[in-house]
């Protein structure tokens, strides 16, 4: 009797755990939740008021970058900018060299931040050649750097140009390290 007591009892556990079976997973449907939502919101209006930060900072830079020249330009009173350089030119070229086109691109990312800043550019030379001959290579440099900043994307409108030739040098010294400085393309602001 014993044994058919067993028997039975594990035959009714064993019906038992058929019947049951194993515990159902229960799945958990990820919805969109608030928290999620505005946890993005956050993070988004965080980044924009970094962004925001970051321009404001940027034209705070610019702003006191800016400074009155001692003598007005041809447009009336011009700003130098320390954020704008100049570029330099071999012996009696006008061609815009690579190391050259990298700072021109520096300086056309800076107008494009800014649209409503206008510049003159001022090519220049060194004292050697002829008053005339100078400034007609002045302008060559002058027109060549504006050129370049049309084509990467610098309105045409926003830029004039002028030359000096040999009468506004940077260095006044007589020797060859003095002339490479000067024969350059020098860009100031006539309107910001």
């Amino acid at each position: 009797m014993c044994k058919k007591s067993l028997i039975a009892t594990i035959l009714i556990l064993s019906i038992a755990l058929i019947m049951t079976g194993c515990p159902k997973k229960t799945v958990v449907k990820e919805e969109p939740s608030v928290k999620k939502e505005e946890a993005a919101k956050a993070e988004a209006a965080k980044a924009e008021a970094e962004r925001k930060a970051k321009e404001t900072k940027t034209k705070e830079e610019f702003e006191k970058s800016v400074v009155a020249t001692k003598t007005p330009g041809i447009e009336g009173e011009v700003f130098e900018s320390s954020l704008l350089k100049d570029i330099h030119f071999e012996f009696d070229k006008y061609d815009i060299r690579p190391a050259d086109a990298a700072i021109l691109k520096g300086n056309a990312d800076l107008l494009k931040k800014y649209h409503k800043v206008k510049v003159q550019i001022e090519g220049h030379c060194d004292e050697r050649g002829t008053v005339e001959y100078n400034l007609a290579l002045g302008e060559r440099r002058a027109n060549s750097t504006r050129d370049y900043l049309v084509s990467i994307g610098v309105s045409p409108e926003r830029i004039s140009t002028i030359s000096y030739g040999k009468e506004k040098p940077l260095d006044p010294a007589h020797n060859e390290e003095a002339w490479a400085k000067n024969r350059r393309a020098h860009t100031v602001i006539t309107a910001k």
